[in-house]
């Protein structure tokens, strides 16, 4: 693919929210447009300012947020998004996705997002929450409809267990994200 390509990155209410802003930073040095979408229970976690500052873009945070011009904001991030990231990932998040649930900005960008945009999700939970049957369908469910998962890793969880949860190093995930925008768009289609 040539050109810059544009990634929105979905940031929700996770502990490993932080670890985000470096997966923003790596992706826009890489040379990708990085659009910061963050759900009301990532910004308990972490503040737009370091995603907007590294991204070098406004950071949205409510589905309200406004741009000159009559098009919806996010909108027009489903329509140009090359791929959507969401890491970190909760149950919620997975969840709503699964069922397509689309009342804050994330569920409404994931929803009308382009048919040749990749979607990466890069789950960040309990690992009770991430083995119980409901976020087990979701994963399936999402894994049917061409979603690609990275992670969780194993390891000690903020909850004080030890096990899966973690989400996976910022760098492999940095490196699949771009490995898949490398391959170009879903099916090969274009606008």
């Amino acid at each position: 693919m040539n050109g810059r390509q544009k990634i929105v990155l979905g940031v929700t209410g996770s502990i490993a929210a932080h670890k985000a802003i470096d997966i923003a930073s790596q992706l826009q040095k890489a040379g990708h447009q990085v659009n910061v979408v963050m759900t009301s229970d990532a910004l308990r976690f972490v503040t737009p300012l370091p995603f907007k500052t590294l991204s070098r873009q406004p950071v949205v945070t409510d589905i309200y947020d406004e741009e000159e011009g009559w098009k919806p904001l996010h909108i027009t991030l489903a329509d140009e998004a090359d791929l959507l990231l969401i890491a970190p990932a909760t149950a919620n998040t997975i969840a709503r996705l699964a069922h397509g649930m689309a009342d804050d900005a994330l569920s409404c960008i994931a929803l009308a997002l382009n048919p040749g945009a990749r979607v990466v999700v890069a789950p960040a939970m309990n690992g009770k929450m991430w083995n119980h049957p409901a976020t087990v369908a979701n994963v399936q469910s999402l894994r049917t409809r061409g979603v690609e998962f990275l992670g969780p890793d194993d390891g000690m969880l903020s909850c004080g267990y030890e096990g899966i949860g973690r989400l996976l190093p910022v760098e492999k995930i940095v490196n699949r994200v771009t490995e898949l925008l490398k391959a170009g768009p879903v099916g090969g289609q274009t606008d």
